[in-house]
């Protein structure tokens, strides 16, 4: 009787150790933090710095953890380097479900309905980390 519930109780550890990597690798899937990099071209006359300073309310939005904005560095001309965008914002989101609600945030909706005729083009790179 003692070995049957010995190897009962061993099959049952067994089992739960087989399912802890996957509930884990769920929970980590739930939990990726997020960057969102936005890439902008400006149309022509439309100044930098003014521009600049109506995005920055994009890193005020509520689920935003972090912010960055700038414009191209002056680093060499390569062929896998684009200096051709005028500003980029980058914004870090703790999960992706933080960066969902911010395509719906009050703030970013504003700022895309005040300057989206300041733009000709936009491209967005999404990972998780």
């Amino acid at each position: 009787m003692k070995s049957r519930r010995k190897f009962l109780q061993t099959l049952t550890v067994a089992g739960a150790a087989a399912t802890l990597p996957i509930s884990l690798m769920a929970e980590q899937e739930t939990k990726q933090k997020m960057i969102h990099q936005v890439f902008f071209w400006l149309k022509d006359g439309v100044d930098t710095k003014d521009f600049m300073k109506e995005a920055s309310v994009l890193g005020k939005c509520k689920t935003v953890d972090n912010f960055y904005m700038g414009v191209p560095a002056p680093t060499e001309a390569r062929d896998v380097v684009d200096h051709s965008y005028q500003v980029a914002c980058t914004l870090f989101f703790k999960s992706i479900e933080d960066q969902n609600y911010y395509q719906t945030d009050p703030m970013h909706l504003a700022f895309i309905e005040k300057n989206s005729n300041k733009w000709s083009g936009v491209k967005v790179y999404d990972f998780v980390i």
